[in-house]
């Protein structure tokens, strides 16, 4: 029977994408398991061993329901010979927070402790993992305290818990008590403060794992600080993982901290240095997020005629350009002022694409068509945005294009709209009432005044940097 298990176990392995192939070795191993029932009890762990990794496929897969339909047939049908272990029970929580289900996961969690399992520190780690995913935070801490043994997974589950929901404090308080951390452990805290947009401190915590703790951060490490990084503008740290990345080659096998980097120097001002970093990678691994990165900065350095060319080639290459990428095309019309250009642009990801533009392709080609004066159309584009779709910003976009070209019939026309959907922003009364007093119609300007205190809208206060 030995032999029989390697092959099943190498076809799991190797047919694992193939769901037709999974359930033609499930069938196999229902048969193999009838052959069994008087088998000796050394057979028994053999066969635990298949079903362990049926189970482990279906928790892991796109239908994790399936891993609990095997598990109740097993337990009610081959209940004699066949009994479950610690991989069993952590294969089957693992499936409950693949589900998002932690009442599934709560009634496993009762049969992993009628079956002896609730010291078993891979078990109960497997348990704060699913509470944790599933958003139930005070049973995973209710389960983490409970448990006698725990080790660094644990505590970095429980830890990237409270990160995943938005509690950054409780998470910083377990990550300052756990008694040896690793790079798991720093990373985990790192993106928890990135989350919450508290970037310096997040780049204060990567400083000190990497200076005074000496940790080497991985890859993953790397892609949870970028956003800390382009949020404070800092080029020099832009530049020092430039550096890290390419002695600790992290640059040659993940393509992922390259584009990265590409956007965080555009993001900080240094187009210069994302063009190089661009031009470092290799014509094969240049992939769609690589060309979209150097467009986008090509797009908010107001470079239209590199985003143009970089447009140009990616396609040529063969790369077929997705919603992101007309994105940042569209902004790279409207900063360079080509408007007939990026309306060419929208017509083909409709047409040669079949890709329908979202919310912020409406809102930046209004913004386009808003610069340069041609208020008419822009106000014809937002009249034909789905309601499903619309949003307030759309119309405050437009009313700042009015506000711009002293347009005050179109302006009052906006306002209209946007009162249907929000009526409490004092900036948008203001704006409409500079408009009318921009155009000599006072008295129009005192009424909106005097309709946003009516209102009691939300007046926004000035600052001062002196």
């Amino acid at each position: 029977m030995g032999r029989d298990v390697h092959y099943i176990l190498n076809l799991i392995k190797n047919h694992q994408f193939c769901r037709k192939a999974i359930q033609q070795i499930h069938a196999q191993l229902v048969f193999i398991t009838a052959e069994n029932t008087s088998s000796p009890a050394s057979a028994i762990p053999i066969l635990l061993t298949l079903w362990n990794s049926l189970i482990r496929h279906y928790s892991l897969g796109i239908y994790p329901q399936e891993s609990f339909l095997l598990f109740k047939h097993l337990k009610f049908q081959c209940g004699r010979i066949v009994f479950f272990d610690s991989f069993t029970y952590s294969f089957l929580i693992k499936g409950s927070a693949n589900l998002g289900e932690f009442r599934v996961g709560k009634q496993v969690h009762c049969l992993s402790l009628k079956d002896g399992f609730e010291s078993h520190v891979y078990v109960q780690t497997a348990l704060v993992n699913m509470y944790g995913e599933c958003g139930v935070l005070g049973e995973a801490k209710k389960v983490f305290d409970e448990m006698p043994v725990r080790n660094c997974v644990t505590w970095n589950a429980l830890i990237s818990s409270f990160v995943k929901w938005g509690d950054v404090r409780v998470a910083r308080g377990l990550f300052d008590l756990m008694p040896e951390k690793n790079v798991v452990s720093w990373t985990g805290i790192i993106d928890g403060y990135t989350r919450m947009g508290r970037f310096d401190e997040a780049l204060s915590l990567f400083k000190e794992m990497v200076v005074v703790e000496g940790i080497k951060p991985s890859e993953v490490t790397l892609l949870a600080i970028f956003p800390a990084i382009w949020n404070v503008r800092c080029l020099e740290c832009c530049r020092m993982i430039h550096g890290y990345g390419e002695k600790s080659g992290i640059n040659a096998f993940d393509i992922r901290v390259v584009n990265s980097l590409v956007d965080a120097y555009a993001k900080c001002g240094s187009m210069e240095d994302g063009v190089r970093a661009f031009e470092d990678i290799s014509d094969e691994r240049r992939n769609l997020v690589s060309w979209t990165s150097v467009i986008s900065g090509y797009a908010m350095h107001g470079m239209a005629k590199e985003a143009f060319d970089s447009y140009k080639m990616m396609v040529d290459e063969g790369i077929e350009p997705n919603r992101i990428t007309f994105l940042s095309m569209l902004n790279a019309c409207s900063h360079g002022g080509l408007v007939d250009e990026g309306l060419e642009f929208l017509r083909k990801m409709v047409d040669e694409f079949g890709i329908q533009p979202d919310i912020k392709h409406y809102g930046c080609l209004i913004d386009m068509l808003g610069r340069e004066g041609r208020l008419e159309e822009a106000e014809k584009i937002a009249l034909e945005i789905p309601n499903t779709m619309s949003n307030v910003v759309i119309w405050r976009t437009l009313l700042g294009a009015c506000s711009f070209h002293d347009n005050a019939d179109m302006g009052e026309r906006v306002m209209q709209k946007i009162m249907e959907m929000e009526n409490k922003y004092g900036g948008d009364y203001v704006l409409l009432s500079n408009i009318l007093a921009g155009m000599g119609r006072y008295v129009d300007s005192e009424g909106v005044r005097r309709v946003m205190d009516e209102q009691n809208a939300i007046k926004a206060p000035g600052i001062s940097f002196t």
